[in-house]
Protein backbone atom coordinates (compact mmCIF):
# COMPACT_ATOMS: atom_id res chain seq x y z
CA UNK A 1 0.00 0.00 0.00
CA UNK A 2 1.46 3.41 -0.92
CA UNK A 3 2.40 5.71 1.89
CA UNK A 4 -0.14 8.33 2.89
CA UNK A 5 2.60 10.70 4.02
CA UNK A 6 5.69 12.19 2.41
CA UNK A 7 7.42 12.24 5.80
CA UNK A 8 8.63 9.32 7.87
CA UNK A 9 7.70 10.53 11.30
CA UNK A 10 5.18 13.19 12.25
CA UNK A 11 6.16 12.91 15.93
CA UNK A 12 8.74 15.60 15.15
CA UNK A 13 7.27 16.78 11.84
CA UNK A 14 4.27 18.95 12.56
CA UNK A 15 5.72 22.15 11.14
CA UNK A 16 4.39 25.56 11.87
CA UNK A 17 2.42 27.17 9.05
CA UNK A 18 2.46 30.95 9.30
CA UNK A 19 -1.16 32.03 8.91
CA UNK A 20 -0.35 35.71 8.65
CA UNK A 21 -3.85 36.44 7.40
CA UNK A 22 -5.64 34.77 10.33
CA UNK A 23 -6.54 38.07 11.97
CA UNK A 24 -8.02 39.38 8.72
CA UNK A 25 -10.07 36.18 8.41
CA UNK A 26 -11.34 36.61 11.97
CA UNK A 27 -12.29 40.20 11.15
CA UNK A 28 -14.28 39.09 8.10
CA UNK A 29 -15.92 36.31 10.14
CA UNK A 30 -16.96 38.75 12.89
CA UNK A 31 -18.50 41.14 10.35
CA UNK A 32 -20.36 38.29 8.67
CA UNK A 33 -21.75 36.98 11.97
CA UNK A 34 -22.85 40.44 13.12
CA UNK A 35 -24.47 41.16 9.76
CA UNK A 36 -26.20 37.78 9.71
CA UNK A 37 -27.94 38.32 13.05
CA UNK A 38 -28.84 41.94 12.27
CA UNK A 39 -30.34 40.84 8.95
CA UNK A 40 -32.24 37.92 10.48
CA UNK A 41 -33.69 40.18 13.16
CA UNK A 42 -34.70 43.11 10.96
CA UNK A 43 -36.03 41.07 8.03
CA UNK A 44 -37.42 37.86 9.54
CA UNK A 45 -38.41 38.98 13.05
CA UNK A 46 -39.37 42.63 12.66
CA UNK A 47 -40.36 42.56 9.00
CA UNK A 48 -38.61 45.88 8.40
CA UNK A 49 -35.36 46.52 6.56
CA UNK A 50 -32.18 48.55 6.28
CA UNK A 51 -30.39 50.02 3.27
CA UNK A 52 -27.18 48.12 4.05
CA UNK A 53 -29.05 44.81 3.98
CA UNK A 54 -30.34 45.68 0.50
CA UNK A 55 -26.79 46.33 -0.73
CA UNK A 56 -25.43 43.10 0.74
CA UNK A 57 -28.38 41.10 -0.58
CA UNK A 58 -27.92 42.32 -4.14
CA UNK A 59 -24.14 41.87 -4.05
CA UNK A 60 -23.54 38.65 -2.14
CA UNK A 61 -26.84 36.75 -2.30
CA UNK A 62 -28.31 37.58 -5.70
CA UNK A 63 -25.00 37.91 -7.57
CA UNK A 64 -22.63 35.96 -5.31
CA UNK A 65 -25.03 33.06 -4.72
CA UNK A 66 -24.40 32.85 -0.96
CA UNK A 67 -26.95 31.92 1.69
CA UNK A 68 -29.71 34.33 2.67
CA UNK A 69 -28.48 36.71 5.43
CA UNK A 70 -24.95 35.37 4.73
CA UNK A 71 -25.98 32.55 7.04
CA UNK A 72 -23.15 30.23 8.08
CA UNK A 73 -20.49 32.31 6.29
CA UNK A 74 -18.84 33.72 9.41
CA UNK A 75 -19.36 30.55 11.44
CA UNK A 76 -17.67 28.45 8.76
CA UNK A 77 -14.63 30.75 8.67
CA UNK A 78 -14.25 30.41 12.45
CA UNK A 79 -14.61 26.62 12.17
CA UNK A 80 -12.06 26.42 9.36
CA UNK A 81 -9.59 28.44 11.41
CA UNK A 82 -10.13 25.99 14.26
CA UNK A 83 -9.18 23.08 12.02
CA UNK A 84 -6.09 24.86 10.70
CA UNK A 85 -4.77 26.16 14.00
CA UNK A 86 -5.64 23.31 16.35
CA UNK A 87 -4.41 20.32 14.36
CA UNK A 88 -0.73 21.12 14.89
CA UNK A 89 -1.27 21.51 18.64
CA UNK A 90 -3.12 18.19 18.77
CA UNK A 91 -0.17 16.46 17.08
CA UNK A 92 2.55 18.00 19.22
CA UNK A 93 0.99 18.34 22.68
CA UNK A 94 0.15 15.65 25.20
CA UNK A 95 -3.63 15.05 25.47
CA UNK A 96 -3.96 16.56 28.94
CA UNK A 97 -1.96 19.63 28.02
CA UNK A 98 -3.89 20.00 24.76
CA UNK A 99 -7.31 19.85 26.44
CA UNK A 100 -6.20 22.18 29.23
CA UNK A 101 -5.15 24.79 26.70
CA UNK A 102 -8.25 24.42 24.54
CA UNK A 103 -10.94 24.19 27.21
CA UNK A 104 -9.21 26.70 29.44
CA UNK A 105 -9.28 29.13 26.55
CA UNK A 106 -13.01 28.93 25.85
CA UNK A 107 -14.76 27.97 29.08
CA UNK A 108 -14.30 30.98 31.42
CA UNK A 109 -15.72 33.56 29.00
CA UNK A 110 -18.42 31.09 27.95
CA UNK A 111 -19.52 30.58 31.57
CA UNK A 112 -19.68 34.34 32.18
CA UNK A 113 -21.76 34.84 29.02
CA UNK A 114 -24.13 32.00 29.96
CA UNK A 115 -24.55 33.43 33.46
CA UNK A 116 -25.33 36.86 31.99
CA UNK A 117 -27.85 35.32 29.57
CA UNK A 118 -29.66 33.50 32.39
CA UNK A 119 -29.80 36.66 34.52
CA UNK A 120 -31.16 38.72 31.60
CA UNK A 121 -33.85 36.11 30.93
CA UNK A 122 -34.92 35.92 34.56
CA UNK A 123 -35.03 39.70 34.86
CA UNK A 124 -37.29 39.83 31.81
CA UNK A 125 -34.81 41.96 29.84
CA UNK A 126 -34.04 39.33 27.20
CA UNK A 127 -35.99 36.34 25.94
CA UNK A 128 -34.86 32.79 25.26
CA UNK A 129 -33.27 31.74 21.98
CA UNK A 130 -35.65 28.79 21.84
CA UNK A 131 -39.38 28.44 22.33
CA UNK A 132 -39.52 28.51 26.14
CA UNK A 133 -40.72 31.50 28.10
CA UNK A 134 -38.03 31.00 30.74
CA UNK A 135 -35.33 28.66 31.95
CA UNK A 136 -35.58 26.27 34.91
CA UNK A 137 -32.76 25.66 37.35
CA UNK A 138 -31.94 22.30 35.76
CA UNK A 139 -31.97 23.80 32.27
CA UNK A 140 -29.78 26.65 33.46
CA UNK A 141 -27.28 24.21 34.95
CA UNK A 142 -27.23 22.18 31.74
CA UNK A 143 -26.57 25.34 29.75
CA UNK A 144 -23.17 25.72 31.42
CA UNK A 145 -22.11 22.42 29.80
CA UNK A 146 -23.98 22.93 26.50
CA UNK A 147 -26.53 20.36 27.65
CA UNK A 148 -29.58 22.42 26.73
CA UNK A 149 -28.88 21.94 23.02
CA UNK A 150 -29.31 18.18 23.38
CA UNK A 151 -32.72 18.34 25.06
CA UNK A 152 -35.95 17.80 23.12
CA UNK A 153 -37.26 20.41 22.65
CA UNK A 154 -33.97 22.25 22.59
CA UNK A 155 -33.35 24.80 25.33
CA UNK A 156 -31.09 27.64 24.22
CA UNK A 157 -30.38 30.41 26.68
CA UNK A 158 -27.59 31.74 24.41
CA UNK A 159 -28.13 30.43 20.91
CA UNK A 160 -24.76 31.18 19.31
CA UNK A 161 -22.91 28.88 21.69
CA UNK A 162 -24.04 25.79 19.77
CA UNK A 163 -20.85 26.23 17.72
CA UNK A 164 -18.79 25.52 20.85
CA UNK A 165 -20.28 22.02 20.84
CA UNK A 166 -18.71 21.56 17.39
CA UNK A 167 -15.34 22.76 18.65
CA UNK A 168 -15.44 20.57 21.77
CA UNK A 169 -16.33 17.53 19.65
CA UNK A 170 -13.34 18.32 17.44
CA UNK A 171 -11.01 18.71 20.43
CA UNK A 172 -11.94 15.33 21.87
CA UNK A 173 -11.84 13.76 18.40
CA UNK A 174 -8.25 14.98 18.05
CA UNK A 175 -7.36 13.38 21.39
CA UNK A 176 -9.03 10.11 20.41
CA UNK A 177 -7.36 10.15 17.00
CA UNK A 178 -3.96 11.31 18.25
CA UNK A 179 -2.11 8.11 17.21
CA UNK A 180 -3.53 8.57 13.72
CA UNK A 181 -2.68 12.28 13.65
CA UNK A 182 0.91 11.43 14.59
CA UNK A 183 1.32 8.78 11.90
CA UNK A 184 -1.16 9.19 9.02
CA UNK A 185 -2.99 12.45 9.82
CA UNK A 186 -4.97 12.66 6.57
CA UNK A 187 -6.98 9.67 7.78
CA UNK A 188 -8.71 11.79 10.43
CA UNK A 189 -10.72 14.09 8.10
CA UNK A 190 -11.61 11.14 5.86
CA UNK A 191 -12.75 8.98 8.78
CA UNK A 192 -14.45 12.00 10.33
CA UNK A 193 -16.53 12.53 7.19
CA UNK A 194 -17.64 8.89 7.33
CA UNK A 195 -18.62 9.13 11.01
CA UNK A 196 -20.56 12.36 10.40
CA UNK A 197 -22.41 10.73 7.49
CA UNK A 198 -23.42 7.86 9.78
CA UNK A 199 -24.71 10.38 12.33
CA UNK A 200 -26.86 12.05 9.66
CA UNK A 201 -28.21 8.70 8.50
CA UNK A 202 -28.94 7.69 12.09
CA UNK A 203 -31.01 10.79 12.80
CA UNK A 204 -32.87 10.47 9.50
CA UNK A 205 -33.85 6.81 9.70
CA UNK A 206 -34.07 6.11 13.44
CA UNK A 207 -37.50 6.73 15.04
CA UNK A 208 -37.91 10.24 16.43
CA UNK A 209 -37.81 9.43 20.17
CA UNK A 210 -34.28 8.05 19.75
CA UNK A 211 -32.83 10.72 17.48
CA UNK A 212 -30.60 13.56 18.67
CA UNK A 213 -31.15 16.53 16.32
CA UNK A 214 -28.19 18.51 17.68
CA UNK A 215 -25.84 15.77 16.55
CA UNK A 216 -26.96 16.32 12.96
CA UNK A 217 -26.19 20.03 13.28
CA UNK A 218 -22.72 19.20 14.58
CA UNK A 219 -22.15 16.63 11.83
CA UNK A 220 -23.23 19.10 9.13
CA UNK A 221 -20.83 21.74 10.48
CA UNK A 222 -17.80 19.50 10.94
CA UNK A 223 -16.83 19.67 7.23
CA UNK A 224 -15.76 23.28 7.82
CA UNK A 225 -13.39 22.12 10.58
CA UNK A 226 -12.12 19.20 8.50
CA UNK A 227 -11.51 21.48 5.52
CA UNK A 228 -9.34 23.67 7.74
CA UNK A 229 -7.50 20.59 8.94
CA UNK A 230 -6.93 19.43 5.36
CA UNK A 231 -5.54 22.85 4.43
CA UNK A 232 -3.06 22.68 7.31
CA UNK A 233 -1.94 19.19 6.32
CA UNK A 234 -1.52 20.31 2.71
CA UNK A 235 0.44 23.47 3.59
CA UNK A 236 2.57 21.59 6.14
CA UNK A 237 3.38 18.83 3.66
CA UNK A 238 2.00 16.09 5.91
CA UNK A 239 -0.04 14.30 3.23
CA UNK A 240 0.34 13.52 -0.43
CA UNK A 241 -1.73 15.39 -2.98
CA UNK A 242 -3.84 12.43 -4.05
CA UNK A 243 -4.97 11.84 -0.47
CA UNK A 244 -5.67 15.53 -0.01
CA UNK A 245 -8.02 15.27 -3.00
CA UNK A 246 -9.70 12.17 -1.56
CA UNK A 247 -10.23 13.94 1.77
CA UNK A 248 -11.71 16.98 0.02
CA UNK A 249 -14.10 14.79 -1.96
CA UNK A 250 -15.22 13.14 1.29
CA UNK A 251 -16.15 16.55 2.72
CA UNK A 252 -18.01 17.50 -0.47
CA UNK A 253 -20.05 14.31 -0.26
CA UNK A 254 -20.85 14.96 3.40
CA UNK A 255 -21.99 18.54 2.64
CA UNK A 256 -24.16 17.29 -0.20
CA UNK A 257 -25.66 14.61 2.03
CA UNK A 258 -26.54 17.16 4.70
CA UNK A 259 -28.05 19.42 2.04
CA UNK A 260 -30.15 16.60 0.57
CA UNK A 261 -31.43 15.66 4.03
CA UNK A 262 -32.22 19.35 4.72
CA UNK A 263 -30.08 19.45 7.81
CA UNK A 264 -28.90 22.97 7.03
CA UNK A 265 -31.14 25.79 8.15
CA UNK A 266 -30.82 28.47 5.44
CA UNK A 267 -31.56 26.88 2.07
CA UNK A 268 -29.55 24.69 -0.27
CA UNK A 269 -26.58 26.89 -1.21
CA UNK A 270 -24.20 25.41 1.33
CA UNK A 271 -21.90 23.58 -1.07
CA UNK A 272 -21.27 26.80 -2.98
CA UNK A 273 -20.91 28.70 0.29
CA UNK A 274 -18.31 26.18 1.48
CA UNK A 275 -16.42 26.60 -1.80
CA UNK A 276 -16.36 30.40 -1.53
CA UNK A 277 -15.27 30.24 2.12
CA UNK A 278 -12.49 27.77 1.35
CA UNK A 279 -11.30 29.97 -1.51
CA UNK A 280 -11.27 33.01 0.80
CA UNK A 281 -9.29 31.12 3.43
CA UNK A 282 -6.75 29.90 0.86
CA UNK A 283 -6.30 33.40 -0.57
CA UNK A 284 -6.27 35.31 2.73
CA UNK A 285 -4.86 32.75 5.20
CA UNK A 286 -1.22 33.35 4.29
CA UNK A 287 -1.59 36.92 3.09
CA UNK A 288 0.82 39.33 4.79
CA UNK A 289 -0.09 42.72 3.40
CA UNK A 290 -0.43 46.00 5.29
CA UNK A 291 -4.15 45.46 5.89
CA UNK A 292 -3.37 42.64 8.32
CA UNK A 293 -1.57 45.13 10.55
CA UNK A 294 -4.35 47.70 10.81
CA UNK A 295 -5.28 48.43 14.42
CA UNK A 296 -9.00 47.79 13.86
CA UNK A 297 -8.20 44.38 12.37
CA UNK A 298 -6.00 43.38 15.30
CA UNK A 299 -8.46 44.71 17.89
CA UNK A 300 -11.42 42.87 16.38
CA UNK A 301 -9.48 39.64 15.88
CA UNK A 302 -8.23 39.59 19.47
CA UNK A 303 -11.75 40.11 20.80
CA UNK A 304 -13.54 37.99 18.20
CA UNK A 305 -14.51 35.29 20.70
CA UNK A 306 -15.89 37.82 23.19
CA UNK A 307 -17.81 39.60 20.43
CA UNK A 308 -19.23 36.29 19.28
CA UNK A 309 -20.44 35.43 22.77
CA UNK A 310 -22.11 38.70 23.73
CA UNK A 311 -23.45 40.35 20.58
CA UNK A 312 -26.84 38.60 20.55
CA UNK A 313 -27.33 39.47 24.23
CA UNK A 314 -27.06 43.13 23.25
CA UNK A 315 -28.52 43.42 19.76
CA UNK A 316 -32.26 43.10 20.26
CA UNK A 317 -32.70 45.21 23.37
CA UNK A 318 -30.37 48.03 22.24
CA UNK A 319 -31.93 48.18 18.79
CA UNK A 320 -35.47 48.34 20.17
CA UNK A 321 -34.57 51.05 22.66
CA UNK A 322 -32.74 53.30 20.17
CA UNK A 323 -34.38 52.77 16.76
CA UNK A 324 -37.21 55.28 17.30
CA UNK A 325 -34.85 58.10 18.21
CA UNK A 326 -31.79 57.20 16.10
CA UNK A 327 -33.27 55.40 13.11
CA UNK A 328 -32.12 52.01 11.83
CA UNK A 329 -28.55 53.09 11.03
CA UNK A 330 -28.14 54.88 14.35
CA UNK A 331 -29.58 51.92 16.24
CA UNK A 332 -27.14 49.55 14.53
CA UNK A 333 -24.24 51.88 15.40
CA UNK A 334 -25.44 52.00 19.02
CA UNK A 335 -25.52 48.20 19.05
CA UNK A 336 -21.98 48.00 17.66
CA UNK A 337 -20.67 50.48 20.25
CA UNK A 338 -22.34 48.61 23.13
CA UNK A 339 -21.02 45.30 21.82
CA UNK A 340 -17.49 46.72 21.56
CA UNK A 341 -17.57 47.97 25.16
CA UNK A 342 -18.94 44.75 26.64
CA UNK A 343 -16.56 42.64 24.55
CA UNK A 344 -13.61 44.72 25.72
CA UNK A 345 -14.61 44.13 29.33
CA UNK A 346 -15.04 40.39 28.81
CA UNK A 347 -11.73 40.17 26.99
CA UNK A 348 -9.70 42.18 29.52
CA UNK A 349 -11.24 40.91 32.74
CA UNK A 350 -12.02 37.29 31.85
CA UNK A 351 -10.29 36.03 28.71
CA UNK A 352 -6.83 37.50 29.31
CA UNK A 353 -6.55 36.50 33.00
CA UNK A 354 -7.92 33.02 32.26
CA UNK A 355 -5.49 32.53 29.38
CA UNK A 356 -2.56 33.59 31.56
CA UNK A 357 -3.65 31.26 34.37
CA UNK A 358 -4.00 28.34 31.96
CA UNK A 359 -0.60 29.07 30.40
CA UNK A 360 1.03 29.20 33.85
CA UNK A 361 -0.67 25.99 34.93
CA UNK A 362 0.32 24.24 31.70
CA UNK A 363 3.93 25.35 32.19
CA UNK A 364 3.92 23.93 35.73
CA UNK A 365 2.58 20.61 34.49
CA UNK A 366 5.15 20.56 31.69
CA UNK A 367 7.99 21.21 34.14
CA UNK A 368 6.77 18.46 36.47
CA UNK A 369 6.54 16.02 33.58
CA UNK A 370 10.01 16.99 32.42
CA UNK A 371 11.51 16.54 35.89
CA UNK A 372 9.80 13.17 36.31
CA UNK A 373 11.21 11.96 32.99
CA UNK A 374 14.70 13.22 33.86
CA UNK A 375 14.55 11.51 37.26
CA UNK A 376 13.39 8.24 35.72
CA UNK A 377 16.13 8.46 33.09
CA UNK A 378 18.82 9.12 35.71
CA UNK A 379 17.66 6.17 37.81
CA UNK A 380 17.61 3.93 34.76
CA UNK A 381 21.19 4.91 33.88
CA UNK A 382 22.32 4.00 37.41
CA UNK A 383 20.58 0.68 37.16
CA UNK A 384 18.27 1.59 40.03
CA UNK A 385 14.61 0.89 39.43
CA UNK A 386 12.33 3.87 39.62
CA UNK A 387 10.42 4.08 42.91
CA UNK A 388 7.02 2.43 42.88
CA UNK A 389 4.04 4.75 42.79
CA UNK A 390 2.63 5.69 46.15
CA UNK A 391 0.20 3.05 47.35
CA UNK A 392 1.54 0.32 45.04
CA UNK A 393 2.04 -3.11 46.68
CA UNK A 394 5.61 -3.94 47.63
CA UNK A 395 6.65 -7.42 46.52
CA UNK A 396 7.57 -9.70 49.44
CA UNK A 397 10.14 -12.48 49.41
CA UNK A 398 9.56 -15.50 51.65
CA UNK A 399 12.35 -15.81 54.18
CA UNK A 400 12.42 -19.63 53.93
CA UNK A 401 13.80 -19.31 50.40
CA UNK A 402 16.68 -17.04 51.33
CA UNK A 403 20.08 -18.25 52.53
CA UNK A 404 22.54 -15.78 53.94
CA UNK A 405 26.16 -16.84 54.11
CA UNK A 406 28.20 -15.01 56.68
CA UNK A 407 31.65 -14.08 55.55
CA UNK A 408 34.38 -15.10 57.96
CA UNK A 409 35.03 -12.59 60.66
CA UNK A 410 31.81 -10.73 60.10
CA UNK A 411 28.92 -10.28 62.42
CA UNK A 412 25.29 -9.62 61.87
CA UNK A 413 23.45 -7.36 64.23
Amino acid sequence: MPSLLPVADTHAAAPRVDLTGANLLRFVAVLAVLYSHISFYLIDDLGTGWWFIDVVHRTFIEVGGLNQHLSFFGVAIFMMLTGMLITRSAIRQEPGQFLLHRLGRILPAFWVAIFAAIVLVRLGINGMFSGQDGVSNVEAALSFVLGGFFLKPEVAVLGVTWTLAVQVVFYFSCVAARPVLRSVPIVMPMAGAAVCALVLLYNIYVPQPYSVPMLSKIAATMPAVFLGQILYLAWAGLAQKRWIVVALIAQVQLIQLATDFRVYWAGNRYLWTFFVITLCVVLIGRYNGPVTRWAVIRWTAQRSYAIYLVHTLILYRVYNVTVDSLGATGAVIAFLVATALVSEALYRWVEVPATRWVAARAEQLRERSKLAKERASALAQKGTPAPAPEGAPVPQVASSHVMVRRPSGSSLS
